[in-house]
């Protein structure tokens, strides 16, 4: 059995090859190119405050990641967040992405900085759309094509969880 708990420094090689495994082989992140230490050090110290890393673990190892991160730069954006979710492939299918979902949803409830969550899913990618509407986001509308991977063109499908 695993724990949900905030991410630390030591999990980034971790976190880096989780997310590496989805841009290498899935169309979950429109990235292209396998990122890394710096990259990923970067990323994980810009999730502080309302910007939560949760990490799912089990035996020692990263089993799934969920993030808030800034949705923009603009500060009249400054209530949204974008929340991710990442699985190691050998821990998929077996909830995890729901229970690092619905322990980010707590905390963003709690939060006072925090009006709406923001989700962006690749169009073809149908257990996040079904683990997004289980949890209350409504689906906002569409990207046609939005970005090219693997040759195929993809939707961005909009997705968003408001508290106010």
């Amino acid at each position: 059995m695993g724990r949900i708990r905030c991410g630390e420094e030591r999990d980034i090689p971790q976190l880096m090859d989780i997310y590496n495994e989805a841009i290498i082989h899935t169309t979950a992140t429109f990235d292209l190119k396998p990122k890394d230490l710096s990259d990923r050090r970067a990323w994980f110290h810009s999730h502080h405050g309302k910007y939560l890393l949760l990490v799912y673990e089990e035996e020692a190892q990263i089993a799934g990641y969920a993030s808030l991160t800034r949705y923009r730069e603009r500060p009249a954006f400054d209530t949204t967040v974008e929340i991710s979710v990442y699985i190691h492939p050998d821990f998929r299918f077996r909830r995890i992405g729901t229970q690092l979902m619905q322990s980010v949803l707590t905390f963003a409830r709690q939060r006072e900085d925090i009006e709406t969550i923001v989700s962006l899913i690749t169009g073809d990618n149908a257990a996040s759309i079904r683990l997004h509407e289980k949890l209350g986001f409504s689906y906002c509308g569409k990207i046609k094509n939005a970005g090219i991977k693997f040759g195929r063109r993809l939707d961005l499908k909009i997705f968003q969880l408001t508290f106010v």
